[in-house]
């Protein structure tokens, strides 16, 4: 592995062994560069597959050249695998959360919305059917009650224009209300539709823009920390290397390097600085209210399912609700034969003793909300795979947080191995400025 590192970092290959090694080299990395870019522009992107694979191919031999042919182009990308653990990763991690709560977990939510939207329409469809079927009481009732009255105004042997009855106009035909329930749900899940492609399409459009900016993000950040180290002695130059060891032990003035350089650190070592852990803790609580916003969402998609879950149940076990009309008429017969005497006898007709009875009846319905005919669509519960890669990613993120220091310190050792020269030069302005600070204190 050394040996293959010392050919990968070398600006020009010694012999023509070392310049097929560093072509296949080149061609490996590339290939596995390009498959990955592949599933990322298809799976996560959601790219055509013809686009995604034109792209990758392409991508892996402008990746093959640039390798192969220019040596700071492979420091710069030998860089960016470890920034990937930093906040560039990050985003890019983020990226695929949310690509996944949206594509996995908002439909789901809508849909078990719209599984209470139907258990509704259902109710409201069988309730008013069947609150418009009792009407017909009242026509029953009236027509009942128009005979009691028939009955006893037939003992009057006078001319009579109407039979009689009540006569109600009643509602037969419900089509229209039906027509109106049903123009209505068709709106509201059109509406539903139409802010669910809204959405998938604003995030999809968002999560490129996103991925497409970290991704050369990740590339100047990497060219920028490159540029910084071959022009500036004292850019990220803290570090007590091997290199530097070996000069303050040549010099004899290995005491340098220990004591009271409190502010010297080693590259493969684990202690943080304090600004180091001050920048952790900042970006994990960053971390944290993303995956809180997160979890609102996992949230809402449960608490969906149980509304839709308990609704769909409910709706099946509504009992129905007896509906009884009861009429009771009663007239006093004093009065009654009273009047009517006196009517016969102003027309000149002979009282006689009508028969007067009172009248009472009662009339049952039933009114029912729900019924077996109704289509209303399973609620689909939470898919707990979704969850776990949520989860497994954001522990992934979090680790990418404390991470990123020694991402930041193989940076620096990578660029120093491409450029073993400039890394003396540092080594040694540092060296003197130990010294320096010594001799001064």
């Amino acid at each position: 592995v050394a040996d293959l590192w010392l050919v990968y970092s070398k600006p020009v290959p010694a012999n023509g062994r070392e310049l097929w090694t560093l072509f296949l080299q080149c061609s490996c990395i590339a290939a596995v560069i390009g498959g990955l870019f592949y599933n990322w522009m298809f799976a996560s992107l959601e790219y055509s597959w013809h686009l995604s694979v034109a792209m990758a191919v392409s991508f892996s031999l402008l990746l093959l050249l640039t390798l192969f042919l220019v040596h700071p182009a492979r420091c710069v990308f030998s860089m960016i695998m470890p920034t990937l653990g930093t906040k560039q990763g990050r985003k890019l991690l983020l990226s695929t959360c949310t690509m996944i709560v949206v594509v996995n977990i908002l439909p789901n939510i809508i849909s078990n919305i719209k599984t209470i939207l139907q258990v509704i329409q259902c109710i409201c469809k069988n309730s008013s059917e069947s609150l418009l079927n009792s009407t017909a009481l009242l026509g029953t009732a009236a027509w009942e009650f128009g005979d009691a009255i028939q009955e006893t105004s037939n003992s009057i042997n006078i001319h009579r224009p109407m039979n009689g009855h009540f006569q109600f106009s009643l509602l037969k035909n419900s089509s229209l209300i039906y027509q109106q329930m049903h123009l209505a749900g068709e709106k509201i899940g059109r509406d539903f539709l139409a802010v669910e492609v809204l959405v998938k399409d604003s995030v999809r459009v968002g999560n490129k823009l996103v991925a497409g900016f970290s991704m050369l993000y990740l590339c100047f950040e990497s060219t920028w920390y490159l540029k910084n180290y071959l022009t500036n002695l004292c850019f990220d130059n803290f570090y007590v290397t091997k290199k530097l060891e070996r000069l303050a032990v040549d010099r004899k003035e290995a005491h340098l390097l220990v004591g009271p350089c409190k502010n010297l650190l080693r590259p493969t070592g684990m202690k943080l600085s304090r600004e180091e852990v001050m920048l952790c803790l900042v970006q994990a609580m960053l971390l944290t209210v993303a995956l809180l916003l997160m979890l609102v969402v996992v949230a809402m998609d449960h608490f969906a399912f149980s509304l839709a879950d308990t609704a769909e149940r409910k709706a099946s076990q509504f009992s129905t609700v007896p509906v009884t009309l009861n009429i009771k008429y009663s007239v006093s017969a004093g009065a009654k034969i009273g009047i009517l005497s006196s009517l016969l006898e102003f027309l000149g007709l002979p009282s006689k003793e009508l028969p007067l009875q009172d009248f009472k009846g009662s009339y049952h319905h039933y009114l029912i909300f729900s019924s077996a005919h109704c289509r209303i669509s399973r609620p689909t519960p939470p898919n707990p795979s979704v969850l776990l890669a949520v989860g497994l990613l954001f522990c992934i993120l979090y680790a990418t947080v404390f991470l990123q220091t020694y991402a930041h310190r193989l940076c620096r050792k990578i660029a120093g191995s491409f450029f073993e020269s400039w890394e003396e030069k540092r080594a040694l302005y540092l060296y003197k400025k130990l010294s320096r600070k010594h001799k001064e204190g």
